[in-house]
């Protein structure tokens, strides 16, 4: 069994890594830049997208009001970006939001934080994944029929890829997204160039069409409200930032500052594609509909359901590069490669998050651990159940799944920069030096601000995405809190009860007398070999237990006990119904009950074999007995392995896989020996 699993497992996610080579696996600034923020930098190919989308609701002359909602987010994102490379510098242990609301507000804040994030993350991946396969949809018709498919083929890839390790899939990725970085400037600096020095005249593919609106003529609450909607809608291009502050410890050192400068350069990159996208936007015409089947007019027709809508980027890119052309054809292939990437931000924050809740008992313990490639496997396999789950309940539909998004990320936000404040009030109140209170007082403004800024969006987003879907979010986020809630309980209630106690107790009370029980069904070589062991133990009382199935076998059992002169007694118990592990259990258990003080040590003979399918054919009902004796007060079970010759030649395969060299190794020998050897020469 273990060399089926192991080939296939080696094969898709490489060899294991020593513990020792963990600084390896440490990411430069320029691998972590596409490894953690792919989130918000992809973003910018749909969040334009989206406040065009929520704007047309009230027709083509709510597009006027674009560039304002461009601007807020601007301001937003530089606030968000801020306060995080406070975040950073005070807490850079990788507990990120979570450390810093538990540290500050109480581990109910803490859970909130943790809960919020853990939500985001799953979205994070099943939305940019359906945004992906839609992308490339509408290049290649069969992905479209099988978004579902598809979608969950990307996913287990990407999976995949992360198991392999943080910097393996890290050097992966960066290309692709420095790639559409690249692109989106170019694209950005060259269409500013042909409007503004050569005064072309530049029009998307849907400049002639006309909207229908929904709502015509809004004004007062009603704009402003829709106004809300379309800047909420805009917030996605937030999504992500906080997976530094979360990743910090994957960083090199100085690892909070390279985090922060990271952080900032991030940041930087997002607002100026955003912006530059909006403004090509309404420069090119783009009209953008959310039913656009009826809502698009050509020519005062409706353009039907067999009407395809393109993201904005890509009709931008058409009218900037032109249709077909070099870069239109590289930029649109970078986007939808960095959609399917952008998930790798959550491929490196929700793992390490998990392992910080796991380590704090909220999780379960697996979570904690590093895998074979010193990724934390548990969490990545996690997370991509939990993605493909999503993706197969909302079809791959990107429209319905960024209803749900942004609710989680903007709870962490606003709980985070509040607990930020906090942490400074805490400092100042205790810190002298004028020169660091000087400091600590600019931090404590930036979150000041960050937390009113973030928690008003955030009332914004609840309120204009609750009934289009962000209620899910919240019942994930509130199904995520009870259920660490309940294992933290079960891990406190489990250490309560196996905590040493400072006196005497039972437990370290010597047991009155051990009564060993020898489980037989035949005298072959198992059997012996489990006697002998029993008497080597020195029990007050030893007796052998068969239990009696088949007449004619109990007697032959009997005639060739009897004949060998074993001198230990042979206990025969009636089984009517052909049971054998109910006899057993209540016979070790009268036994119990007649000396609470004393013990009963069963021992139980079994083979040992070599091939996966041969155990099924073996050790079953000592399987069961096993299983129902963990379960038995003052019962101790010991098995007595007995290899077969089929475990001694697996034995000498494994071996062997283990003596194996590369060819040519032998000749020139290890590595480290040659450089030993060269050393000794010197």
């Amino acid at each position: 069994m273990s060399k089926l699993t192991d080939v296939p497992k080696r094969i898709l996610i490489g060899r294991a890594l020593r513990s020792d080579r963990l600084a390896e696996t440490l990411l430069p600034k320029r691998i972590a830049l596409p490894v953690f923020a792919s989130d918000p930098l992809s973003s910018v190919a749909y969040a334009p997208g989206e406040v065009l989308l929520v704007l047309s609701i009230a027709g083509l002359s709510a597009y006027h009001f674009s560039p304002w909602i461009a601007l807020a987010v601007v301001v937003l994102m530089f606030t968000v970006v801020a306060s995080y490379r406070q975040n950073v510098h005070a807490y850079p242990s990788g507990g990120g939001d979570y450390e810093v609301a538990t540290t500050n507000l109480g581990p109910k804040a803490g859970l909130t934080v943790a809960s919020a994030l853990l939500v985001d993350y799953v979205l994070t991946v099943a939305v940019s994944i359906s945004s992906g396969i839609e992308n490339l949809g509408s290049a290649v018709p069969f992905v479209v029929e099988h978004k579902v498919e598809c979608a969950v083929g990307v996913i287990v890839l990407l999976t995949l890829m992360n198991l392999r390790g943080v910097k393996e899939s890290g050097s992966l990725f960066a290309i692709p997204t420095y790639v559409f970085v690249a692109g989106v400037f170019t694209m950005v600096a060259w269409g500013a160039f042909r409007a503004l020095v050569l005064d072309d005249t530049m029009r998307a593919p849907t400049a002639s069409y006309e909207i229908k609106p929904e709502h015509e003529g809004l004004a007062g609450f009603a704009l402003v409200f829709l106004l809300l909607r379309a800047f909420s809608s805009g917030c996605a291009a937030l999504t992500g930032v906080e997976a530094i502050s979360n990743g910090v410890p994957a960083f090199r050192k100085p690892k909070s500052k390279n985090a922060a400068t990271t952080l900032a350069a991030m940041g930087l990159l997002a607002v100026t594609m955003f912006c530059g996208i909006i403004v090509l936007a309404l420069v090119t015409k783009v009209r953008m509909a959310e039913n656009p089947a009826v809502d698009l007019l050509k020519d005062g027709v409706a353009v039907g359901a067999d009407y395809v809508q393109n993201p904005v980027i890509t009709q931008v890119a058409e009218a900037v590069f032109g249709k077909g052309s070099f870069f239109f054809i590289v930029l649109a292939a970078a986007t939808a490669l960095v959609l399917f990437l952008a998930a790798n931000t959550a491929y490196n924050g929700f793992p390490v998050l998990g392992s910080i809740l796991a380590q704090d008992r909220y999780l379960p313990r697996q979570l904690h651990t590093r895998g074979d490639r010193l990724a934390f496997s548990n969490g990545i396999v996690l997370l991509a159940g939990a993605a493909i789950l999503l993706v197969w309940i909302y079809s791959a539909d990107s429209t319905r799944l960024i209803q749900l998004y942004i609710v989680g990320v903007f709870v962490s936000f606003t709980l985070s920069q509040t607990g930020m404040v906090r942490h400074w009030n805490r400092h100042l109140a205790t810190e002298t030096d004028q020169a660091k209170r000087r400091h600590m007082i600019r931090s404590r403004a930036i979150n000041t601000f960050g937390a009113f800024f973030t928690g008003l969006v955030l009332v914004v987003v609840l309120v204009t995405k609750f009934t289009h879907g962000a209620w899910v979010a919240l019942l994930g986020m509130v199904i995520f809190y009870g259920t660490m809630t309940a294992i933290r309980r079960h891990y406190d209630h489990v250490s309560e009860e196996l905590a040493a106690p400072e006196g005497p107790s039972d437990d370290s009370v010597r047991p009155s007398r051990v009564h060993s029980v020898v489980l037989v069904s035949k005298i072959h070589r198992p059997a012996l070999r489990a006697l002998a062991y029993a008497k080597l133990l020195r029990s007050d009382t030893l007796e052998a237990l068969s239990v009696n199935v088949d007449p004619a076998e109990t007697k032959a059992l009997r005639d060739e006990w009897e004949r060998r002169g074993i001198d230990v007694p042979l206990k025969v118990l009636d089984s009517p119904y052909r049971e054998i592990t109910r006899p057993v259990i209540e016979y070790v258990k009268s036994l119990r009950k007649e000396s609470p003080r004393d013990a009963v040590s069963v021992i139980i003979p079994e083979y040992v074999v070599g091939h996966w399918y041969e155990h099924l054919l073996h050790n079953q009902s000592a399987l069961r007995l096993k299983g129902r004796l963990l379960f038995t007060p003052g019962i101790m079970v010991t098995s007595v392995p007995y290899q077969l010759q089929s475990s001694e030649v697996a034995k000498a395969r494994a071996r062997k896989r283990q003596e194996w060299n590369a060819p040519g190794s032998v000749r020139r020998g290890p590595a480290q020996e040659r450089a030993k050897e060269a050393d000794a020469q010197r």
